[in-house]
């Protein structure tokens, strides 16, 4: 049996891991269970699955967690389990998550990867871990898989491909000018046309910062340059990236939007599920539609394009000021249109430098919020 950790099991990616793992019982054991905070859900899913190890980031939470589960270790951390492990499911959310992708990699173990956010800031200090042996990255972002997927065609990857074309919903706002942007709600920025995820992620995708992101993340992952990592808008989510070869042919994977197929992708690797999740009705399926993303009125976009052609600490500084920016503007605090405002002037006050170590990391994440903070406080928000 396959041996799973599930970093965030309370997540919406946790959640859904846990539902392939149910499909294929006789395929997987799960052997921990992390989460922050969701007593819960997390005392729910242990009795569940039967993990010998369930880990709980918050102290109180971790005291009734051990109180309600009996023959479990509760801990503090799973970063230290990742070992035990024959895949880790990192769908931890945001920046907390680099120390579940590092312990995983250094342990030369297999990496799912959903937390885009601890390859996105730490590239330069993970990327060497990758060469470690046994250790394997498998993304689970849709994109990223679906890329994965579509490059398992290639004989040299490096000599044949052409261009990376991410496909983008385009959120709950397409179509939708600055003007109309100007007084939306969390609601409506919550209420993803296509796609179920958490807040963090859904507001992410409704400012395009996450497609942002993931050009960064597909940058680190595949080594494509960023003039050759294109994003194009495809509302029913249905082809999840394309790859462009050097002869002009372009492979695409497509499938129903379903998070449990990219999932089940990863967990299996190098085989596949034998579950059809997302699959096709292609007599019902319709039209297919794709359009250039609007960048004046989308800006955070092109935001993490620069970011991560500057390098360095400037794609963990960007992710940083926009996770303290998605938090402010979940709170009431800030409108969706000032997301952008937060990031830019962030990175623009800050100066690139290479991190080395995982602390230098830590330390730009650190400062770009310190900085975030301080713009909101400054506006009064």
């Amino acid at each position: 049996m396959i041996r799973v950790v599930v970093a965030g099991s309370t997540g919406s990616i946790g959640r859904q891991t846990l539902e392939v793992i149910a499909a294929e019982p006789d395929r997987y054991e799960v052997v921990a269970l992390s989460a922050g905070a969701s007593v819960e859900a997390i005392v729910a899913q242990a009795r569940a699955v039967r993990p010998r190890v369930v880990a709980v980031a918050d102290v109180e939470a971790r005291r009734e967690v051990a109180a309600a589960l009996d023959g479990v270790e509760v801990v503090d951390d799973v970063a230290p389990v990742c070992a035990e492990a024959d895949v880790v499911v990192n769908g931890v959310v945001g920046f907390a998550g680099l120390a579940v992708t590092v312990a995983t990699l250094a342990a030369g173990r297999r990496l799912a990867l959903a937390n885009k956010e601890s390859l996105i800031a730490a590239g330069p200090v993970v990327q060497p871990l990758r060469a470690t042996p046994g250790a394997e990255l498998i993304p689970m972002d849709s994109e990223h898989s679906a890329l994965h997927q579509c490059l398992r065609s290639s004989v040299d990857a490096s000599r044949e491909v052409s261009r990376l074309v991410l496909t983008a919903s385009g959120g709950p706002f397409r179509g939708r000018s600055g003007e109309e942007l100007a007084s939306v709600t969390v609601e409506e920025a919550l209420a993803h046309p296509t796609w179920s995820m958490g807040p963090k992620i859904t507001v992410d995708s409704s400012t395009l910062m996450n497609k942002g992101l993931e050009v960064i993340e597909a940058h680190e992952l595949f080594g494509v340059d960023y003039d050759d990592i294109e994003v194009v808008v495809h509302p029913q989510s249905v082809v999840h990236s394309m790859v462009e070869f050097s002869d002009g042919s372009t492979i695409a994977q497509l499938s129903m939007p379903d998070m449990r197929l990219p999932i089940a992708y990863a967990l299996a690797w190098p085989e596949r599920s034998s579950v059809p999740f997302g699959r096709i009705d292609w007599a019902s399926l319709g039209s297919l539609e794709f359009d250039a993303p609007d960048r004046a009125t989308f800006r955070c976009l092109d935001l993490a394009y620069a970011a991560g052609r500057a390098g360095g600490t400037a794609p963990a500084v960007l992710s940083a000021a926009n996770e303290v920016a998605v938090e402010a503007f979940l709170a009431g605090r800030i409108a969706w249109s000032a997301i952008p405002e937060v990031a830019t002037s962030v990175l623009d006050e800050h100066a690139v430098h290479p991190p080395t170590s995982v602390e230098d990391v830590i330390e730009a994440d650190r400062s770009a919020r310190e900085a975030a903070s301080s713009w909101l406080a400054s506006r009064g928000c």
